[in-house]
């Protein structure tokens, strides 16, 4: 269905039958739930940003590798759920940053990956390091990016040196 024509249909509704199906909705759906949370509360940014770290963090798990899942989709998709929300660039880019300090950080602690766990951990930081030159904070991060450079630099397949060329391209020290 269109929004044009779900906007003609909830035109049909009573004020009362709006808030029904809202009701409803935000009792029946976690994501619905969430947005209106933050909708009418947008102060609890940082409690978002610390539930999509937990999310991320269990996923590149370095204090237990064993745990690990490793899946860079499922930590894509709660920032993506943190985005949708429309919470500040500072907080995304947080959220962004935590996913490639995790990646660099799994494997400068237990050794080299393969290669699409390297192009997808490059491709991230590259991903986070234009958000942030776009939101033009770049100093905030600076030195969470550099730290990331440091993790990649006992690492092979070229993926030390691929981070830090991103790394250069945004950061002139």
């Amino acid at each position: 269905m269109s929004k044009i024509a779900l906007k003609k249909e909830l035109q049909k509704l009573s004020k009362e039958q709006l808030i029904a199906q809202i009701l409803d909705l935000y009792s029946g759906n976690k994501a619905v739930k969430t947005y209106f949370d933050f909708y009418l509360n947008p102060t609890n940014e940082k409690e978002l940003l610390e539930k999509c770290k937990k999310v991320i963090g269990k996923e590149f798990c370095v204090e237990n590798p064993m745990r690990a899942g490793l899946k860079f989709s499922v930590a894509k998709k709660a920032i993506s759920e943190l985005k949708g929300l429309k919470v500040s660039a500072e907080v995304l880019a947080d959220a962004m940053l935590y996913l490639a300090e995790c990646a660099c950080q799994f494997t400068a602690e237990y050794g080299d990956m393969d290669e699409p766990y390297y192009t997808a951990a490059w491709n991230n930081y590259g991903a986070v390091l234009n958000f942030i030159a776009k939101n033009d904070t770049l100093e905030i991060f600076k030195q969470r990016a550099r730290k990331c450079v440091e993790w990649a630099s006992h690492c092979g397949y070229g993926f030390a040196d691929d981070i830090e060329e991103v790394y250069y391209e945004y950061y002139k020290d």
